[in-house]
Protein backbone atom coordinates (compact mmCIF):
# COMPACT_ATOMS: atom_id res chain seq x y z
CA UNK A 1 0.00 0.00 0.00
CA UNK A 2 2.58 2.37 1.04
CA UNK A 3 4.58 1.62 -2.10
CA UNK A 4 1.39 2.11 -4.30
CA UNK A 5 0.75 5.82 -2.71
CA UNK A 6 4.83 6.63 -3.49
CA UNK A 7 3.97 5.70 -6.90
CA UNK A 8 0.70 7.33 -7.15
CA UNK A 9 2.47 10.38 -5.85
CA UNK A 10 5.06 10.49 -7.53
CA UNK A 11 3.77 10.23 -10.76
CA UNK A 12 0.79 12.78 -10.01
CA UNK A 13 3.96 15.28 -9.29
CA UNK A 14 6.04 14.58 -11.99
CA UNK A 15 3.13 14.58 -14.49
CA UNK A 16 2.11 18.21 -13.08
CA UNK A 17 5.47 19.35 -12.83
CA UNK A 18 6.41 18.93 -16.53
CA UNK A 19 3.04 20.64 -17.32
CA UNK A 20 3.65 23.60 -15.27
CA UNK A 21 7.50 23.41 -16.67
CA UNK A 22 6.21 22.89 -20.01
CA UNK A 23 4.02 25.98 -20.14
CA UNK A 24 6.10 27.99 -18.08
CA UNK A 25 8.42 27.82 -20.91
CA UNK A 26 6.23 28.19 -23.86
CA UNK A 27 4.90 31.41 -21.99
CA UNK A 28 8.24 32.83 -21.27
CA UNK A 29 8.53 32.33 -25.08
CA UNK A 30 5.80 34.63 -25.77
CA UNK A 31 6.26 37.25 -22.87
CA UNK A 32 10.08 37.80 -24.18
CA UNK A 33 8.96 37.93 -27.77
CA UNK A 34 6.23 40.70 -26.30
CA UNK A 35 8.34 42.67 -24.20
CA UNK A 36 11.72 41.34 -24.85
CA UNK A 37 14.76 40.26 -22.96
CA UNK A 38 15.04 43.83 -21.31
CA UNK A 39 11.91 43.39 -19.74
CA UNK A 40 12.75 39.78 -18.84
CA UNK A 41 15.78 41.12 -17.15
CA UNK A 42 13.77 44.08 -15.36
CA UNK A 43 11.19 41.33 -14.16
CA UNK A 44 13.70 39.23 -12.84
CA UNK A 45 14.67 41.75 -11.13
CA UNK A 46 11.30 42.34 -9.35
CA UNK A 47 10.66 39.11 -8.96
CA UNK A 48 14.25 38.51 -7.13
CA UNK A 49 12.20 41.29 -4.33
CA UNK A 50 9.22 39.22 -5.15
CA UNK A 51 10.95 35.79 -3.57
CA UNK A 52 12.62 37.92 -0.93
CA UNK A 53 9.08 38.88 0.67
CA UNK A 54 7.07 35.67 -0.02
CA UNK A 55 10.04 34.00 1.93
CA UNK A 56 9.23 36.60 4.80
CA UNK A 57 6.02 35.85 4.35
CA UNK A 58 6.25 32.22 4.52
CA UNK A 59 8.63 31.93 7.12
CA UNK A 60 9.41 28.19 7.14
CA UNK A 61 6.20 27.78 8.62
CA UNK A 62 4.90 25.32 6.26
CA UNK A 63 7.77 22.80 7.38
CA UNK A 64 6.53 22.99 11.21
CA UNK A 65 2.87 22.42 9.75
CA UNK A 66 4.03 19.63 8.04
CA UNK A 67 5.93 17.57 10.34
CA UNK A 68 3.12 18.87 13.86
CA UNK A 69 0.55 17.73 11.64
CA UNK A 70 2.14 14.29 10.60
CA UNK A 71 2.74 13.71 14.30
CA UNK A 72 -0.75 14.50 15.50
CA UNK A 73 -2.10 12.52 12.77
CA UNK A 74 -0.55 9.36 14.22
CA UNK A 75 -0.71 10.30 17.61
CA UNK A 76 -3.51 13.00 18.63
CA UNK A 77 -7.28 14.35 17.51
CA UNK A 78 -9.12 15.98 14.62
CA UNK A 79 -8.66 18.81 16.84
CA UNK A 80 -5.43 19.03 17.77
CA UNK A 81 -4.29 18.59 14.17
CA UNK A 82 -6.69 21.22 12.83
CA UNK A 83 -5.63 23.46 16.20
CA UNK A 84 -1.86 23.62 14.16
CA UNK A 85 -2.60 24.58 11.13
CA UNK A 86 -5.24 27.41 12.29
CA UNK A 87 -2.47 28.62 14.62
CA UNK A 88 0.60 28.48 12.19
CA UNK A 89 -1.85 30.18 9.86
CA UNK A 90 -2.61 32.99 12.05
CA UNK A 91 1.23 33.35 12.53
CA UNK A 92 2.15 33.73 8.69
CA UNK A 93 -0.68 35.93 8.02
CA UNK A 94 1.27 38.20 11.11
CA UNK A 95 4.55 38.12 8.89
CA UNK A 96 2.69 38.52 5.83
CA UNK A 97 0.87 41.89 6.68
CA UNK A 98 4.15 43.01 7.99
CA UNK A 99 5.83 42.66 5.16
CA UNK A 100 3.45 43.59 2.95
CA UNK A 101 3.45 46.92 4.86
CA UNK A 102 7.19 47.53 4.63
CA UNK A 103 7.34 46.34 1.09
CA UNK A 104 4.38 48.51 -0.20
CA UNK A 105 5.84 52.00 1.44
CA UNK A 106 9.68 51.09 1.01
CA UNK A 107 9.35 50.41 -2.78
CA UNK A 108 10.51 53.68 -4.48
CA UNK A 109 13.35 53.30 -1.36
CA UNK A 110 14.08 49.97 -2.44
CA UNK A 111 13.71 50.76 -6.80
CA UNK A 112 16.13 53.79 -6.18
CA UNK A 113 18.56 51.99 -4.03
CA UNK A 114 18.98 48.03 -4.57
CA UNK A 115 17.77 47.43 -7.57
CA UNK A 116 18.56 51.21 -9.47
CA UNK A 117 15.84 51.42 -11.30
CA UNK A 118 13.34 53.61 -10.56
CA UNK A 119 10.84 51.73 -13.84
CA UNK A 120 10.56 48.96 -11.11
CA UNK A 121 8.62 51.11 -8.33
CA UNK A 122 5.17 50.21 -9.26
CA UNK A 123 5.71 46.21 -9.69
CA UNK A 124 6.87 46.18 -6.09
CA UNK A 125 3.91 48.26 -4.64
CA UNK A 126 1.75 45.64 -6.11
CA UNK A 127 3.43 42.65 -4.86
CA UNK A 128 2.00 43.24 -1.21
CA UNK A 129 -1.55 41.92 -2.31
CA UNK A 130 -0.17 38.64 -2.81
CA UNK A 131 1.73 37.97 0.36
CA UNK A 132 -0.95 36.97 2.41
CA UNK A 133 -2.17 34.38 0.42
CA UNK A 134 1.32 32.66 0.13
CA UNK A 135 1.81 32.65 3.39
CA UNK A 136 -1.30 31.26 3.92
CA UNK A 137 -1.22 28.57 0.78
CA UNK A 138 2.11 27.18 1.95
CA UNK A 139 0.60 26.88 5.25
CA UNK A 140 -2.04 24.60 3.63
CA UNK A 141 0.56 22.25 1.10
CA UNK A 142 2.35 21.45 4.50
CA UNK A 143 -1.25 19.94 5.48
CA UNK A 144 -1.52 18.32 2.44
CA UNK A 145 2.07 16.78 2.30
CA UNK A 146 1.99 15.51 5.84
CA UNK A 147 -1.74 13.79 4.66
CA UNK A 148 0.63 12.57 2.07
CA UNK A 149 -1.54 13.67 -0.58
CA UNK A 150 -0.62 15.07 -4.04
CA UNK A 151 -3.40 15.74 -6.44
CA UNK A 152 -4.75 19.07 -3.59
CA UNK A 153 -1.15 20.53 -4.50
CA UNK A 154 -0.78 19.29 -8.17
CA UNK A 155 -4.43 21.04 -9.05
CA UNK A 156 -3.90 24.05 -7.25
CA UNK A 157 -0.25 24.47 -8.94
CA UNK A 158 -1.83 23.94 -12.57
CA UNK A 159 -4.60 26.16 -11.91
CA UNK A 160 -2.66 28.83 -10.54
CA UNK A 161 -0.22 28.58 -13.56
CA UNK A 162 -3.17 28.31 -16.31
CA UNK A 163 -5.11 31.88 -14.74
CA UNK A 164 -1.50 33.36 -14.74
CA UNK A 165 -0.73 32.97 -18.10
CA UNK A 166 -4.51 34.17 -19.10
CA UNK A 167 -4.26 37.12 -16.69
CA UNK A 168 -0.98 38.18 -17.73
CA UNK A 169 -1.55 37.70 -21.66
CA UNK A 170 -4.87 39.73 -21.18
CA UNK A 171 -3.18 42.29 -19.18
CA UNK A 172 -0.03 42.63 -20.86
CA UNK A 173 -2.09 43.13 -24.04
CA UNK A 174 -4.30 46.32 -21.78
CA UNK A 175 -0.72 47.62 -21.30
CA UNK A 176 0.60 47.31 -24.70
CA UNK A 177 2.69 50.15 -26.12
CA UNK A 178 3.18 51.57 -22.30
CA UNK A 179 7.01 50.39 -22.05
CA UNK A 180 9.16 47.85 -20.32
CA UNK A 181 7.88 49.71 -16.77
CA UNK A 182 3.92 49.15 -17.41
CA UNK A 183 5.10 45.15 -19.12
CA UNK A 184 6.44 44.36 -15.85
CA UNK A 185 3.75 46.17 -13.56
CA UNK A 186 1.39 43.48 -15.48
CA UNK A 187 3.15 40.71 -15.13
CA UNK A 188 3.55 41.10 -11.82
CA UNK A 189 -0.52 41.66 -11.65
CA UNK A 190 -1.24 38.81 -13.22
CA UNK A 191 1.08 36.93 -10.65
CA UNK A 192 -0.40 38.12 -7.69
CA UNK A 193 -4.26 37.16 -8.96
CA UNK A 194 -3.17 33.75 -9.96
CA UNK A 195 -1.54 33.38 -6.26
CA UNK A 196 -4.83 34.84 -4.56
CA UNK A 197 -7.28 31.78 -6.80
CA UNK A 198 -4.33 29.00 -6.09
CA UNK A 199 -4.59 30.34 -2.40
CA UNK A 200 -8.85 29.95 -2.43
CA UNK A 201 -8.68 26.88 -4.51
CA UNK A 202 -6.76 24.99 -1.83
CA UNK A 203 -8.54 26.17 1.24
CA UNK A 204 -12.08 24.84 -0.73
CA UNK A 205 -10.25 21.60 -1.54
CA UNK A 206 -8.77 21.29 2.37
CA UNK A 207 -12.38 22.53 3.61
CA UNK A 208 -13.45 19.36 1.92
CA UNK A 209 -10.82 17.39 3.39
CA UNK A 210 -11.26 17.61 6.76
CA UNK A 211 -14.69 16.43 6.81
CA UNK A 212 -12.95 13.88 5.70
CA UNK A 213 -10.62 13.23 8.11
CA UNK A 214 -11.02 9.81 10.35
CA UNK A 215 -12.08 10.21 13.87
CA UNK A 216 -8.88 10.07 15.59
CA UNK A 217 -8.58 8.81 18.81
CA UNK A 218 -5.49 9.60 20.45
CA UNK A 219 -3.62 12.09 22.61
CA UNK A 220 -6.47 14.94 23.80
CA UNK A 221 -4.13 17.40 24.52
CA UNK A 222 -0.52 18.35 22.50
CA UNK A 223 2.37 18.42 25.18
CA UNK A 224 3.76 21.69 23.96
CA UNK A 225 2.08 25.09 23.69
CA UNK A 226 1.25 25.09 19.61
CA UNK A 227 2.62 28.20 18.56
CA UNK A 228 5.82 28.35 20.75
CA UNK A 229 6.70 24.39 18.44
CA UNK A 230 5.80 26.11 15.45
CA UNK A 231 8.59 28.84 16.63
CA UNK A 232 11.07 26.32 17.56
CA UNK A 233 10.87 24.28 14.15
CA UNK A 234 10.11 27.60 11.58
CA UNK A 235 12.52 30.38 13.32
CA UNK A 236 15.89 28.15 12.29
CA UNK A 237 14.62 27.36 9.01
CA UNK A 238 13.73 30.95 8.75
CA UNK A 239 17.04 32.68 9.59
CA UNK A 240 18.36 30.62 7.00
CA UNK A 241 16.64 31.32 4.11
CA UNK A 242 16.21 34.79 4.97
CA UNK A 243 19.87 35.23 5.00
CA UNK A 244 20.45 32.71 1.91
CA UNK A 245 17.61 34.57 -0.08
CA UNK A 246 18.88 38.00 0.86
CA UNK A 247 21.91 37.06 -0.57
CA UNK A 248 20.28 35.60 -3.98
CA UNK A 249 18.50 38.86 -4.63
CA UNK A 250 21.58 40.67 -4.20
CA UNK A 251 23.23 38.70 -6.19
CA UNK A 252 20.61 39.22 -8.97
CA UNK A 253 20.70 42.86 -8.35
CA UNK A 254 24.39 42.99 -8.87
CA UNK A 255 24.52 40.93 -11.78
CA UNK A 256 23.26 43.63 -14.74
CA UNK A 257 25.23 46.39 -12.61
CA UNK A 258 28.07 44.94 -13.27
CA UNK A 259 27.76 43.24 -16.54
CA UNK A 260 27.45 46.84 -17.49
CA UNK A 261 30.56 48.13 -16.21
CA UNK A 262 31.62 46.04 -19.38
CA UNK A 263 31.81 47.84 -22.29
CA UNK A 264 28.00 47.43 -22.81
CA UNK A 265 24.92 49.80 -21.85
CA UNK A 266 23.14 49.00 -19.15
CA UNK A 267 20.18 47.71 -21.15
CA UNK A 268 22.13 45.23 -22.83
CA UNK A 269 23.40 44.07 -19.36
CA UNK A 270 20.04 44.00 -18.37
CA UNK A 271 18.81 42.38 -21.90
CA UNK A 272 21.70 39.69 -21.35
CA UNK A 273 20.62 38.59 -17.30
CA UNK A 274 17.22 38.14 -18.48
CA UNK A 275 18.55 35.99 -20.97
CA UNK A 276 20.55 34.34 -18.27
CA UNK A 277 17.90 34.03 -15.60
CA UNK A 278 14.57 34.09 -17.56
CA UNK A 279 15.26 31.75 -20.39
CA UNK A 280 18.08 29.78 -20.65
CA UNK A 281 17.98 28.46 -17.27
CA UNK A 282 14.66 27.59 -17.25
CA UNK A 283 15.36 25.15 -19.86
CA UNK A 284 18.47 23.67 -18.25
CA UNK A 285 16.43 22.71 -15.47
CA UNK A 286 13.31 21.38 -17.26
CA UNK A 287 14.14 17.64 -17.90
CA UNK A 288 14.69 17.53 -13.49
CA UNK A 289 10.81 17.52 -12.93
CA UNK A 290 11.09 13.79 -12.07
CA UNK A 291 14.06 13.43 -10.00
CA UNK A 292 12.36 16.62 -8.13
CA UNK A 293 9.68 14.91 -7.49
CA UNK A 294 10.95 11.61 -6.28
CA UNK A 295 13.12 13.41 -3.94
CA UNK A 296 10.55 15.59 -2.38
CA UNK A 297 8.77 11.92 -1.87
CA UNK A 298 12.03 10.10 -0.55
CA UNK A 299 12.70 12.83 2.32
CA UNK A 300 9.47 11.72 4.84
CA UNK A 301 10.67 8.36 4.02
CA UNK A 302 14.27 8.96 4.39
CA UNK A 303 13.09 10.48 7.51
CA UNK A 304 11.22 8.18 8.60
CA UNK A 305 13.42 5.44 8.08
CA UNK A 306 16.11 7.10 9.97
CA UNK A 307 13.74 7.59 12.86
CA UNK A 308 13.08 4.07 12.62
CA UNK A 309 17.62 3.16 12.27
CA UNK A 310 16.72 1.49 9.16
CA UNK A 311 20.09 3.03 7.73
CA UNK A 312 20.16 -0.02 5.26
CA UNK A 313 16.76 1.86 3.64
CA UNK A 314 18.13 4.99 3.86
CA UNK A 315 22.10 3.71 2.21
CA UNK A 316 19.69 2.15 -0.76
CA UNK A 317 17.59 5.03 -1.56
CA UNK A 318 20.42 6.96 -1.76
CA UNK A 319 22.37 5.21 -3.83
CA UNK A 320 19.37 4.36 -6.15
CA UNK A 321 18.41 8.40 -6.23
CA UNK A 322 22.32 9.52 -6.89
CA UNK A 323 22.98 7.15 -9.64
CA UNK A 324 19.49 8.05 -11.50
CA UNK A 325 19.72 11.83 -11.16
CA UNK A 326 23.92 11.13 -12.39
CA UNK A 327 22.47 8.93 -15.79
CA UNK A 328 19.30 11.43 -15.96
CA UNK A 329 22.23 14.74 -15.96
CA UNK A 330 24.41 13.12 -17.94
CA UNK A 331 22.42 12.45 -21.09
CA UNK A 332 21.29 15.86 -21.03
CA UNK A 333 24.16 17.74 -20.20
CA UNK A 334 25.06 16.04 -23.56
CA UNK A 335 21.90 16.70 -25.54
CA UNK A 336 22.31 20.24 -24.86
CA UNK A 337 25.61 20.52 -25.31
CA UNK A 338 24.99 19.07 -28.87
CA UNK A 339 21.91 20.40 -29.81
CA UNK A 340 21.68 23.79 -27.73
CA UNK A 341 21.93 26.12 -30.38
CA UNK A 342 19.03 24.30 -32.44
CA UNK A 343 17.17 24.41 -29.25
CA UNK A 344 17.54 27.85 -28.36
CA UNK A 345 16.39 28.82 -31.56
CA UNK A 346 13.75 26.80 -31.80
CA UNK A 347 12.04 28.18 -28.60
CA UNK A 348 13.17 31.53 -28.30
CA UNK A 349 14.22 32.36 -32.01
CA UNK A 350 16.99 33.70 -30.46
CA UNK A 351 20.90 32.36 -30.98
CA UNK A 352 22.11 33.74 -27.70
CA UNK A 353 20.60 31.83 -25.84
CA UNK A 354 21.33 28.35 -27.52
CA UNK A 355 24.96 29.41 -27.38
CA UNK A 356 24.31 29.87 -23.52
CA UNK A 357 22.51 26.41 -23.61
CA UNK A 358 25.76 24.86 -24.86
CA UNK A 359 27.96 26.85 -23.03
CA UNK A 360 26.34 26.02 -19.69
CA UNK A 361 25.40 22.24 -20.63
CA UNK A 362 28.41 20.89 -18.42
CA UNK A 363 27.28 21.88 -15.60
CA UNK A 364 23.83 20.26 -16.34
CA UNK A 365 24.66 17.63 -13.95
CA UNK A 366 26.06 19.11 -11.26
CA UNK A 367 22.92 21.34 -10.93
CA UNK A 368 20.61 18.32 -11.00
CA UNK A 369 22.86 16.56 -8.28
CA UNK A 370 23.56 19.78 -6.03
CA UNK A 371 19.78 19.56 -6.26
CA UNK A 372 18.74 16.14 -5.27
CA UNK A 373 21.58 16.10 -2.45
CA UNK A 374 20.35 19.19 -0.94
CA UNK A 375 16.53 17.60 -0.66
CA UNK A 376 17.80 14.67 0.58
CA UNK A 377 20.43 15.82 3.65
CA UNK A 378 17.36 17.74 4.64
CA UNK A 379 15.64 14.77 5.29
CA UNK A 380 18.33 13.23 6.89
CA UNK A 381 18.64 16.48 9.11
CA UNK A 382 21.54 18.30 7.87
CA UNK A 383 19.38 21.39 6.83
CA UNK A 384 22.44 23.45 9.49
CA UNK A 385 24.98 21.40 6.48
CA UNK A 386 23.17 22.74 3.19
CA UNK A 387 22.70 26.56 5.22
CA UNK A 388 26.07 27.04 5.54
CA UNK A 389 26.85 25.33 2.39
CA UNK A 390 24.20 27.48 -0.06
CA UNK A 391 25.69 30.84 2.20
CA UNK A 392 29.34 30.17 1.02
CA UNK A 393 28.46 29.60 -2.34
CA UNK A 394 25.96 33.10 -2.19
CA UNK A 395 29.09 34.98 -0.98
CA UNK A 396 31.49 33.47 -3.26
CA UNK A 397 29.45 34.24 -6.16
CA UNK A 398 29.01 37.68 -4.82
CA UNK A 399 32.78 38.78 -4.52
CA UNK A 400 33.06 36.88 -8.02
CA UNK A 401 30.20 38.99 -9.67
CA UNK A 402 31.98 42.05 -8.33
CA UNK A 403 35.59 41.24 -9.69
CA UNK A 404 34.79 38.82 -12.90
CA UNK A 405 31.88 40.82 -14.60
CA UNK A 406 33.73 44.03 -15.12
CA UNK A 407 36.29 42.59 -16.82
CA UNK A 408 34.92 39.78 -18.59
CA UNK A 409 31.46 39.89 -19.02
CA UNK A 410 29.03 37.26 -19.90
CA UNK A 411 31.77 35.02 -19.93
CA UNK A 412 32.70 35.67 -16.33
CA UNK A 413 29.28 34.74 -15.25
CA UNK A 414 29.77 31.66 -17.13
CA UNK A 415 32.81 30.59 -15.07
CA UNK A 416 31.05 31.62 -11.51
CA UNK A 417 28.40 28.99 -12.77
CA UNK A 418 30.80 26.40 -13.31
CA UNK A 419 32.30 27.31 -10.08
CA UNK A 420 29.48 27.71 -7.88
CA UNK A 421 28.00 24.53 -9.11
CA UNK A 422 31.05 22.18 -9.06
CA UNK A 423 31.74 23.36 -5.15
CA UNK A 424 27.86 22.75 -4.07
CA UNK A 425 27.29 19.93 -5.94
CA UNK A 426 31.01 18.44 -4.34
CA UNK A 427 30.65 19.62 -1.19
CA UNK A 428 26.52 18.43 -0.86
CA UNK A 429 27.51 14.49 -2.13
CA UNK A 430 29.66 14.34 -0.74
CA UNK A 431 28.35 14.66 2.83
CA UNK A 432 25.39 12.53 1.62
CA UNK A 433 27.67 9.94 1.27
CA UNK A 434 28.89 10.02 4.67
CA UNK A 435 25.92 10.69 6.47
CA UNK A 436 23.94 7.95 4.34
CA UNK A 437 27.05 5.80 3.93
CA UNK A 438 25.87 5.19 0.40
CA UNK A 439 28.41 4.42 -2.66
CA UNK A 440 28.91 6.25 -5.44
CA UNK A 441 31.11 4.50 -7.97
CA UNK A 442 33.72 6.69 -10.04
CA UNK A 443 33.90 4.22 -13.14
CA UNK A 444 30.03 2.91 -13.35
CA UNK A 445 28.23 6.05 -11.70
CA UNK A 446 30.59 8.98 -13.78
CA UNK A 447 32.75 7.99 -16.36
CA UNK A 448 30.60 5.13 -18.23
CA UNK A 449 27.68 7.10 -18.07
CA UNK A 450 29.35 10.38 -19.60
CA UNK A 451 31.08 8.28 -22.70
CA UNK A 452 27.82 6.80 -23.16
CA UNK A 453 25.73 10.08 -23.66
CA UNK A 454 28.22 11.81 -25.66
CA UNK A 455 28.53 8.49 -27.99
CA UNK A 456 24.76 8.30 -28.37
CA UNK A 457 24.29 11.83 -29.15
CA UNK A 458 27.19 12.18 -31.31
CA UNK A 459 26.28 9.54 -33.58
CA UNK A 460 22.17 10.30 -33.74
CA UNK A 461 23.22 13.99 -34.61
CA UNK A 462 25.48 12.30 -37.15
CA UNK A 463 23.27 10.25 -38.56
CA UNK A 464 19.89 12.56 -38.84
CA UNK A 465 22.15 15.37 -40.66
CA UNK A 466 21.60 12.76 -43.34
CA UNK A 467 18.08 13.20 -43.35
CA UNK A 468 17.35 15.97 -46.45
CA UNK A 469 14.78 18.80 -45.71
CA UNK A 470 14.70 18.46 -42.22
CA UNK A 471 12.97 21.53 -39.77
CA UNK A 472 14.22 22.21 -36.47
CA UNK A 473 11.86 20.50 -34.34
CA UNK A 474 11.49 17.30 -36.25
CA UNK A 475 15.36 17.21 -35.69
CA UNK A 476 14.88 17.65 -32.02
CA UNK A 477 12.43 15.25 -31.42
CA UNK A 478 14.22 12.91 -33.23
CA UNK A 479 17.69 13.57 -31.84
CA UNK A 480 16.06 13.80 -28.23
CA UNK A 481 14.35 10.34 -28.49
CA UNK A 482 16.72 8.48 -30.69
CA UNK A 483 19.49 9.44 -28.07
CA UNK A 484 17.97 8.22 -25.47
CA UNK A 485 16.91 4.91 -26.73
CA UNK A 486 20.97 4.13 -28.09
CA UNK A 487 21.45 5.67 -24.14
CA UNK A 488 19.66 3.54 -22.51
CA UNK A 489 21.06 0.19 -25.07
CA UNK A 490 24.67 1.05 -23.98
CA UNK A 491 24.17 1.65 -20.68
CA UNK A 492 22.24 -2.15 -20.62
CA UNK A 493 25.30 -3.24 -22.35
CA UNK A 494 28.13 -2.05 -19.91
CA UNK A 495 25.90 -3.68 -17.18
CA UNK A 496 25.43 0.46 -15.42
CA UNK A 497 21.49 -0.49 -15.94
CA UNK A 498 20.20 -3.89 -16.62
CA UNK A 499 16.67 -3.18 -18.79
CA UNK A 500 15.77 -6.32 -17.87
CA UNK A 501 16.19 -5.43 -13.96
CA UNK A 502 14.69 -2.36 -14.61
CA UNK A 503 11.41 -3.61 -15.65
CA UNK A 504 11.82 -6.23 -13.38
CA UNK A 505 11.48 -3.46 -10.51
CA UNK A 506 9.09 -1.88 -12.31
CA UNK A 507 6.75 -4.60 -12.54
CA UNK A 508 6.94 -5.44 -9.00
CA UNK A 509 6.51 -1.44 -7.81
CA UNK A 510 2.79 -1.97 -10.41
CA UNK A 511 2.00 -5.61 -8.00
CA UNK A 512 3.26 -3.73 -4.94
Amino acid sequence: MKKTVFIKNAAILTASSLVLRFAGIIFKVWLAKKIGSEGIGLYQLVFSVYVLASTFATSGISTAVTRLVAEELALGTKKTTLKILKRAIMLTLIIAFISAFILYFGAEFIAKVFLSDTRAIDSLKILPLSLPFIGTTSCIRGYFIARRKATPNAVSQIAEQAIRIVAILLLINAFSGKGVSAYCFAVMLGDSIAEIFSCLLLWLQFIADQNKLKVLNGRAKMPYPVIKQILHISVPITSGRYLNTTLRTAENVLVPKNLAKYPLNQESALSQFGMIKGMALPILFFPSAILNSVSTLLIPEISEAVARKQMGIVKASTQNILKLTSLIGFLFGAIFLVCGERIGFLIYKDASVGFLLKALSPIVPLMYLDSISDGILKGLDQQVFTFRTSITDSALRIILILILLPKMGIWGFIIIMYFSNLLTCFLNVKRLIKVSRARFEILNGIFMPICSALISTLLCDSLIAFIPNINNLVYIILFCGFSSAFYLILLDFLKIVPLKELLTTLNRHKKA
